[in-house]
């Protein structure tokens, strides 16, 4: 069988096309980037980030560039595409990524980071560059970890349940406007009603999942995968025994937790704690 002749020798890779198209359109026009900016009411430096492959922007950016560039739909069905695409992760979070976007509901536990799924830009930020991520690649990732919270969004959105170990609570980030900015959203996101938070206190003593983050997926058919992760690999679990065994685990530390009411009210405590303090 022949191979499939590239037609138009632009880039296959969905982030890539997207902003290829973003430079060709702008080069068509003839604007400049800061004259674009101020025509559409965003700082330029956004599109010089957004034709740089950086960051793909948010779909109010791109509804308002298919707009001037008279090109309905096109960018931001692009945008979907790069949005969508399981590979602007890492390797090893792939496979994961893709049962996650098929799966009918999630239960999480956190060790020491908030959810991917709950986190705020600063969180996330801080949080990679603290594992060694820097430069293009942590804004990527950033950006790449910020579209995974659309998962949670909209009519369609599946149950997911996070239970919080207290400690995640009780270590801030360095930036004090970023936490605050994190706790206000985790309060909100609680309120949701798909989403279920629970925070299990630091003295509900010794329990099975101490040492691991671990995800569950519901998958189609009734079977459940879990990813487990510490802080240098994740391990995704498809094994009925394995699964069973964290899931009893899972089970009897729920039963520890304080309920979804005690545990809105623990984050609201933490945040006016944050708005107390002096020293911020």
């Amino acid at each position: 069988m022949s191979q499939r002749r590239v037609i138009t020798g632009r880039s296959q890779e969905p982030r890539q096309r997207f902003a290829e198209e973003l430079r060709r359109l702008r080069a068509a026009s003839g604007v400049s980037l800061r004259a674009l900016g101020e025509r559409l009411g965003w700082d330029y430096s956004l599109f010089g980030k957004m034709e740089n492959g950086e960051t793909i922007g948010s779909p109010e950016v791109v509804q308002a560039l298919d707009t001037y560039y008279g090109t309905p739909g096109l960018l931001l069905a692009l945008w979907e595409l790069a949005a969508g695409d399981h590979t602007q992760f890492r390797e090893r979070y792939r496979r994961y990524m893709a049962l996650e976007a098929e799966a009918g509901s999630l239960w999480h536990f956190a060790v020491s980071v908030l959810p991917g799924l709950l986190q705020t830009p600063g969180y996330a930020r801080e949080v990679l560059a603290a594992g060694g991520i820097k430069g293009k690649e942590l804004e990527q990732q950033v950006e790449a970890r910020m579209g995974r919270r659309e998962l949670l969004e909209g009519e369609d959105a599946p149950p997911f349940r996070s239970i919080l170990s207290e400690a995640v609570l009780r270590m801030p980030l360095c930036d004090v406007d970023n936490w605050r900015t994190q706790l206000e959203y985790l309060a909100e996101a609680a309120e949701r009603s798909n989403v279920t938070m629970q925070v299990l206190p630091l003295n509900a003593g010794p329990h099975g999942l101490m040492n691991a983050t671990v995800m569950f997926l519901r998958l189609a058919g009734g079977r459940t995968v879990a990813y487990t992760e510490n802080g240098y690999r994740g391990d995704l679990i498809e094994e009925n025994v394995p699964v069973e065994r964290l899931q009893r685990a899972y089970d009897a530390m729920r039963d520890r937790a304080l309920s979804p009411a005690e545990s809105r009210k623990f984050v609201l405590a933490t945040l006016e704690e944050v708005l107390c303090d002096p020293s911020t």
